[in-house]
């Protein structure tokens, strides 16, 4: 019977800009962010090893002194890389979040995907990004089955996107 309610109409467009970004953008996003946070320290880290293996090359293979005396040198060494990774890992989250933020961080810029609240469009901010990366331990919780939740949602949510009320979507 025609005029018996209005049909339900769609928040986002189904295609195209606007709509809800595949489950597979999404994984291909964080992939990129996680390979940005996490290969520069160990290029670093690889790269300083090696030079400092070179270095300190000068020990003749018995002399047991020499590489004794490498062996307590390399400790504090090593604490000062791994120090120097994690400001790293730190400082990128803090970037990742400042781009998530403004709608995009790099992985997402790459997939064409973008971070917005659910009710009006726009960007989230940087405190409701940081929020929302601390819910993400909700989707970590059953069996991290929340991180897979996107594949069969109809919004794309994971459990952090539906307690935060954010979307991901496509921008082109």
């Amino acid at each position: 019977m025609p005029g018996h309610g209005y049909p339900q109409q769609p928040v986002m467009a189904p295609v195209g800009p606007g709509a809800y970004a595949s489950w597979g953008a999404r994984v291909g996003a964080t992939l990129i962010d996680f390979l940005l946070a996490v290969l520069v320290p160990i290029i670093l880290v690889g790269v300083t090893m090696l030079l400092r293996h070179t270095y300190r090359g000068d020990c003749t293979y018995l002399d047991i002194e020499c590489r004794e005396a490498a062996k307590r040198d390399m400790l504090p060494f090593l604490i000062g890389l791994l120090i120097i990774a994690g400001l790293w890992l730190f400082a990128f989250n803090i970037f990742v979040l400042v781009k998530e933020g403004k709608g995009a961080s790099p992985g997402k810029k790459a997939m064409k995907i973008r971070l917005v609240r659910e009710d009006n469009g726009l960007p989230t901010g940087f405190g409701m990004a940081l929020v929302r990366r601390m819910c993400h331990a909700l989707d970590s919780v059953p069996c991290s089955v929340g991180y897979l939740w996107p594949a069969w949602d109809a919004k794309g949510q994971t459990f952090a996107d539906k307690v935060m009320h954010t979307v991901v979507v496509r921008t082109g």
